[in-house]
């Protein structure tokens, strides 16, 4: 069996590659400077972790000991000036070792570099070129993959390019927004990386890897502004922007650190254009073709598009497509979710706290600011919403897909999960969730959720808007759906001493 060593397996593409190559059934080994950030992943029991620094050179020969296939994808963003200088060290490092272990081969996903003198270049485009070369100079057999701007949740260029887009409706932007790029899908990128581990050690050679996309920056926010259903975006570039306040503005306006905005903004004033699609003679696309930038953007908004929030109470995302955040993913990817979370403990059963849980709504009302329910229903049906005449079936119990009041049951799942999707006219999707679990002493701990996820500016203005509100409906109505549990387990006799 072959046998991959991962590195970065905390990072974007590294996370997302482990499990395509668990899934082709190679065995993978991982080194990682936190191993406990791995600790909790899926695929986590399935690889051999090496806890290990990627200057240390023990720790490095020790990871590589008997690999055949190693996926160098580590990098240093947050450097700062000391960028290059850290990132051609590391590589040296690792090129080292793989020479003394004497590997089978090595793969490196590096960046689409521009056709410029190398001065010319930015320090992070220069920087990954300087690593490349690094690794070659090993001896060993080197595949180098070279990309510019990977699309799909949690890549820091595409997260730039989703804030951007979904908070501005109208921007002055630099010049380099009309600079030519060709964007490729996280999905295609994987499927490289992975194919690669089994070409012949006679393919040792730099690849240009790309969508079927060539398009500018400013296309690709109107694109996204389009596959996520905003309004056309209105941009005006200007010349007055430099890189460092292009990473001011970025840092602004997104959640993106300035010390991973700026390295980047400056590679982006430079094309970034595959110059040969020699790849396909080695490894062809696949029989649906290349993923459309299009495509790639509507992959990677799935999860909220098509209402797929989260059951598990990490805050974690579903485990899913490689185009779909994942838990190791900085806190800034993903695009916003608004929560407001309450977990409440109680004596109740799990039994009886579901049974508080699924009366909710209808004549029963929402446990807390019935009040304010009634006028958030009334301006929803003055803007023509649903309002909350809808009521619902049954005072007891729900199926799924029924309504209640403006929401609609999108999941029931006895007696654990309820979770209702709002239908009420607003500038984003909602949904309110709860989560009942059962405790050691036959008690029971609720976990009461609401999501938001805005769209546009206004639906960031919709949420800080009706946020102050929160504090009289979400707290009390957790607080009394419990004390409506423990008055249905006291009725029936069984609540614990």
């Amino acid at each position: 069996m072959t046998r991959c060593l991962v590195t970065g397996a905390t990072g974007y593409v590294g996370g997302r590659l482990i499990p395509e190559l668990l899934m082709k059934g190679y065995e993978v080994r991982v080194l990682a400077r936190s191993p406990e950030k791995l600790r909790d992943i899926s695929w986590s029991d399935q690889v051999e972790i090496i806890a290990g620094d990627a200057l240390d050179p023990v720790a490095v020969n020790a990871a590589l000991k008997d690999i055949d296939v190693a996926y160098y994808l580590l990098h240093s963003l947050q450097q700062g000036p000391d960028l290059e200088a850290s990132e051609v060290a590391m590589a040296k490092v690792f090129a080292d070792a793989a020479a003394a272990q004497q590997i089978g081969k090595l793969i490196y996903l590096g960046g689409l570099a521009p056709v410029l003198r190398e001065e010319a270049m930015s320090p992070h485009m220069r920087s990954r070129v300087h690593v490349g070369k690094t690794l070659r100079a090993s001896g060993v057999s080197m595949i180098e993959l070279r990309a510019a701007v990977i699309i799909g949740s949690g890549s820091a260029s595409f997260e730039m390019l989703r804030y951007l887009t979904e908070r501005l409706p109208a921007m002055i932007t630099p010049r380099w927004v009309r600079t030519k790029t060709q964007p490729i899908a996280i999905r295609d990128v994987l499927r490289y990386l992975t194919e690669s581990a089994a070409l012949p050690a006679s393919v040792s050679r730099e690849f240009d890897i790309g969508g079927p996309d060539v398009m500018t920056y400013q296309d690709m926010m109107q694109i996204y502004a389009k596959v996520a259903g905003l309004r056309k975006r209105i941009i005006l570039p200007i010349n007055l922007l430099s890189p460092q306040l292009s990473s001011h503005w970025i840092n602004l306006v997104t959640p993106v650190p300035r010390s991973i905005a700026r390295p980047l903004v400056r590679s982006l004033r430079h094309p970034a254009v595959c110059t040969n699609d020699d790849i396909k003679q080695f490894i062809p696309d696949p029989p649906d073709g290349l993923l459309s930038f299009g495509n790639a953007v509507g992959r990677a908004l799935t999860r909220i598009r098509d209402a797929k929030v989260t059951t598990r109470w990490s805050g974690a995302t579903l485990d899913g497509a490689p185009s779909e955040p994942l838990p190791t993913d900085p806190s800034w990817s993903g695009g916003t979710l608004y929560n407001d979370v309450r977990v409440v403990e109680s004596t109740a059963t799990p039994e009886e706290m579901w049974h508080a849980v699924e009366r909710i709504g209808g004549d029963n009302g929402w446990y807390a600011a019935n009040f304010l329910w009634w006028v958030r229903g009334v301006f929803d049906k003055a803007i023509g919403g649903v309002g909350l005449r809808r009521g619902r079936r049954d005072p007891h119990t729900l199926l799924v897909g029924e309504p209640v009041d403006f929401w609609r049951v999108e999941e029931r799942t006895y007696p654990t999960l309820l979770r209702l999707r709002a239908e009420m006219k607003m500038p984003g999707k909602a949904w309110l969730e709860f989560r009942v679990e059962p405790r050691p002493d036959g008690g029971s701990t609720l976990h009461q959720r609401a999501v938001f996820w805005p769209r546009g500016l206004a639906g960031h203005s919709y949420w800080w808007a009706v946020a102050p509100f929160h504090a009289f409906v979400f707290p009390p109505m957790c607080k009394r759906i419990v004390e409506q549990a423990q008055a249905f387990t006291e009725a029936s006799g069984t609540i614990r001493q």
